[in-house]
């Protein structure tokens, strides 16, 4: 039964991070779904929050009489709840308290915390603390030994075009929603990588090494698994901050008045369609792998740096002071 449970939770959560049309950033309507990153959230007393709320680093607050219809992911915060959540409830790397007057309709999943339930907090599933992470066990069926001749083709052009044309106009699609959503944050990250680029590539770099520590680490491993997710969606940030600020260059380069949105959605396309072009290039010309991926990472520490120092830009980057001294005259 337990196993059930775990599966539909994590299908759950799976389904709500791959559906971002459904989410949204900010914004009076208290009848969509939430995506909050790095800041608190407060569902007040009286209102409903429909189609779910996830949250990467901040704490959730659901005051009593406020309703959640949908599931509530916490990634690194605390959940507390006087109202009602119809759905389940995943928090990863943070607290879950109930306080007497809640009611939760479905399961609590916690991993790398606990759940502290009053007396009167009802719960209609199971509550399931310190979740490990699902096994996924693969038997790849036998195959028999089959000598292939060597054709000696190893790069279909045209396959390569299509394939780099489709990641480009995938990336172009989702700066296109994110610039609607987040444009201001957008904005801070894109000032970062312009105003500090060596510090932000060296952040970069830093969070992936801790990732990678965590991962050598047995202890640590499943938290080091699950680092990948904001660290991902720290890199597509990234990218499309980094496009948005390729558009707008572009765009003051032809002396054009575009919006925002496609301004972005054309910077991250051409970043997009270039980094994917080099990458495609180690299958034609495996001799020069060495030139080849230096700009694709570096660019992907810029823009995983430049998120992490803005705090998903949260908050813009504090530049490092300089003091001159000016000699003094000469009498």
């Amino acid at each position: 039964m337990k196993k059930m449970v775990k599966s539909i939770v994590w299908l759950f959560l799976l389904v709500m991070l791959t559906l971002p049309t459904r989410v949204q950033a900010q914004g009076p309507n208290p009848e969509s779904g939430k995506l909050v990153f790095g800041d608190n959230f407060t569902l007040e007393s009286g209102e409903e929050l429909t189609g779910g709320l996830v949250v990467f680093g901040g704490n959730v607050l659901i005051e009593q009489d406020a309703s959640v219809y949908g599931g509530v992911v916490v990634f690194g915060g605390t959940m507390t709840s006087h109202g009602d959540i119809e759905g389940d409830i995943v928090v990863i790397g943070g607290q879950v308290r109930l306080e007497s007057e809640s009611y939760v309709s479905g399961d609590i999943v916690t991993i790398g915390g606990q759940v502290d339930r009053e007396e009167g907090a009802e719960i209609g599933g199971e509550i399931v603390d310190n979740a490990p992470a699902p096994e996924i066990n693969i038997n790849p069926p036998s195959v028999p030994d089959v000598v292939v001749p060597d054709a000696g083709v190893r790069f279909n052009p045209f396959w390569e075009f299509g394939r780099v044309l489709v990641v480009s106009l995938l990336m172009s699609f989702l700066a296109l929603l994110a610039t609607l959503f987040f444009q201001d944050r957008l904005g801070r990250v894109s000032q970062a990588v312009i105003a500090q680029p060596l510090i932000t590539s060296s952040i970069g770099l830093l969070a992936i090494v801790a990732l990678i520590v965590l991962a050598v680490t047995i202890i640590l491993i499943p938290f080091a698994l699950l680092g990948l997710i904001p660290l991902g969606l720290a890199w597509l940030f990234g990218v499309v901050a980094i496009g948005q600020e390729i558009g707008e260059r572009l765009t003051r380069a032809l002396r054009k008045d575009w919006t925002p949105a496609v301004t972005a959605s054309l910077g991250t396309f051409i970043l997009m369609f270039l980094l994917a072009s080099i990458q495609s290039l180690n299958d034609l010309l495996p001799f020069m792998i060495c030139v080849t991926w230096i700009f694709p990472v570096a660019i992907g520490l810029l823009a995983i740096g430049a998120v992490v120092v803005t705090r998903f830009g949260a908050r813009p980057m504090q530049s490092p002071g300089m003091i001159v001294d000016n000699p003094p005259p000469a009498s």
